[in-house]
């Protein structure tokens, strides 16, 4: 589109190697190269998996080529990081679309940068009555799976949606994170 993001910010890495790669078929090109490269270049990305498939397009080579490259000999060693100063998350679980209906909130207090999984095992271990949850690990970081012992299940096409601001978020629990006075909810979804 017009702001040069192809897809979503995950189908970036994938979509670059593609046209890099048969960017000799399109006279004149179509796309705008260096515009498509702003929007990674400007993302923070944090997934293994995302990583992966936008590094091979950012050093202008193939996966094997990427597999070869000595980054450890160009990146200065981390400075110490200070503590954060703590920030306050408003956390909601709700459920209006199955069994018996539940409404539950609460507010936990988690390092500056934490990310949503640090939020909800705050939660969990304050409430663990009423806040537990489940996840399961995939190829793009934790997914939450039940909440509240509510699972989700792909026979019913069910599954927890999370949102700040009614919008629903575009990073998963693992790399997500959240503002201080930041309200998120998790809410029993049907897709």
């Amino acid at each position: 589109d017009g702001d040069g993001m192809i897809g979503n910010i995950y189908d970036m890495g994938l979509a670059l190697q593609a046209l890099e790669a048969t960017g000799e078929f399109y006279a004149p090109r179509v796309w705008d190269c260096a515009q498509a490269f702003s929007v990674v270049y400007s993302h923070d990305y944090r997934q293994p998996m995302a990583i992966a498939q936008v590094l091979p397009a950012l050093v202008g080579r193939s996966y094997l080529d990427a597999a070869g490259l000595d980054c450890a000999a160009s990146i200065p060693p981390c400075p110490s990081p200070l503590p954060a100063a703590p920030i306050t998350v408003h956390y909601s679980i709700i459920n209006k679309l199955q069994g018996r209906h539940f409404s539950y909130v609460t507010s936990v207090q988690v390092p500056g940068g934490s990310t949503l999984l640090k939020v909800l095992q705050a939660a969990e271990k304050e409430k663990p009555d009423i806040f537990s949850f489940q996840t399961e690990q995939t190829s793009w970081g934790p997914m939450v799976v039940s909440i509240h012992g509510l699972a989700a299940n792909p026979e019913d096409r069910t599954y927890w949606q999370f949102l700040s601001g009614g919008d629903a978020l575009q990073e998963g629990v693992g790399t997500y994170k959240p503002q201080d006075g930041e309200h998120i909810q998790a809410v029993f979804s049907t897709y």
